[in-house]
């Protein structure tokens, strides 16, 4: 895997429970550690950093307080970088998809102002890939923003300590920071604008890497449901990868299992195109055969023909909020829970519908 460094920056909704209400265990931080040590934070920091001004005893209950907790001190608190520089680490699937470097730019619109920088690097959907980024950064990071599909338990055991902020993760399903999509909403507005449109066999083509789950395809089964239609498991076509090509593979799939499909809903825009052009390619008129609803808001939607309707996910907001959330938690706090670590994607009705 290589490291991309970027530009060098120098300095209603999905059911959510009452989040304000849940108890999450949150990253030990510094102020942690000082209160099960009975000490002042200047008085981890000295011991941390091995000053000499504090006594053994001390330091030791100091550092048995660090094993305890599983406390990682970012390279500020080891006093390993100058003041005022912040590096954080961001973690993206694939650099290749057009959904990806509209995160980063929100993200670098952030971080920019403050003099931060942010390093890049690609995961490629690979549990190996992401377990060796997330080594990499817990020693060149303070913070780290990403996709990742390993548990709380991996990226802990990897970068125990640091602040992380995981993208498109509920903030309900994870102990550490997240952005969450609210796919329920905009899986329902999908459904509801096909609907409307006179389709009742509607199908999917969905995807998700082995051992995870698919948010976009639960709640379209969901939706299906709800709005009273004859569409099962066996509506759903998974693709092997989040491309044009996998879109293809997978719409061809489908319309074998059920010919009578008049509308799809693709995991992405990149795999609603190519479910688009397979569809065309095999003798159907899109819109007037099938209908077909992309979900991302890639500008390349526009460029199509024809022209791709879309749920269309603000990628520069969930990069912003990501890095907003970092800043709390560099300064002691806990990740944000609520309305603002939410991303509510809009209809952008064209003429593939």
């Amino acid at each position: 895997m290589t490291p991309v460094r970027a530009v060098d920056v120098v300095p209603g909704k999905q059911q959510r429970p009452a989040r304000d209400a849940l108890i999450r265990p949150g990253r030990a931080t510094i102020v942690d550690v000082a209160r099960l040590a009975g000490v002042s934070r200047q008085t981890v920091s000295r011991a941390i950093n091995d000053k000499e001004e504090i006594d053994p005893a001390t330091k030791e209950r100091v550092m048995a307080a660090v094993r305890t907790l599983d406390y990682r001190p970012s390279r500020h608190a080891r006093g390993l970088r100058r003041a005022g520089s912040v590096t954080i680490g961001l973690v993206v699937s694939d650099l290749a998809n057009p959904y990806f470097p509209e995160v980063a730019a929100g993200v670098l619109e952030v971080a920019k102002p403050q003099g931060w920088n942010v390093t890049v690097y690609e995961s490629r959907h690979d549990p190996e890939e992401e377990s060796e980024a997330l080594d990499l950064l817990s020693g060149q990071a303070d913070a780290i923003v990403g996709y990742f599909d390993s548990t709380d338990d991996v990226l802990a055991r990897h970068a125990a300590g640091l602040p992380i902020v995981l993208l498109e993760r509920a903030p309900d399903q994870t102990r550490f920071g997240s952005v969450g999509i609210d796919f329920a909403t905009g899986m329902r507005v999908a459904m509801a604008h096909l609907v409307e449109r006179g389709h009742r066999r509607i199908g999917m083509l969905d995807c998700a890497m082995p051992g995870t789950r698919s948010l976009r395809g639960e709640y379209f089964l969901a939706e299906a449901r709800a709005q009273g239609l004859a569409v099962g498991p066996d509506w759903v076509a998974r693709c092997d990868d989040h491309n044009v090509a996998a879109g293809e593979r997978a719409v061809d799939r489908l319309l074998e299992r059920h010919p009578e499909v008049t509308a799809v809903v693709g995991f992405n825009d990149l795999i609603a195109i190519g479910g688009m052009r397979a569809a065309r390619r095999g003798g159907r008129r899109v819109p007037h055969d099938v209908a077909v609803v992309g979900f991302d808001g890639l500008s390349l939607g526009e460029l199509v023909e024809p022209a791709l309707t879309t749920l269309c996910i603000d990628k520069r907001q969930v990069g912003r909020l990501a890095v907003e959330q970092v800043a709390q938690m560099l300064a002691g706090k806990e990740p944000a829970v609520g309305e603002g670590t939410w991303v509510v994607p809009e209809l952008v009705a064209r003429a593939s519908t």
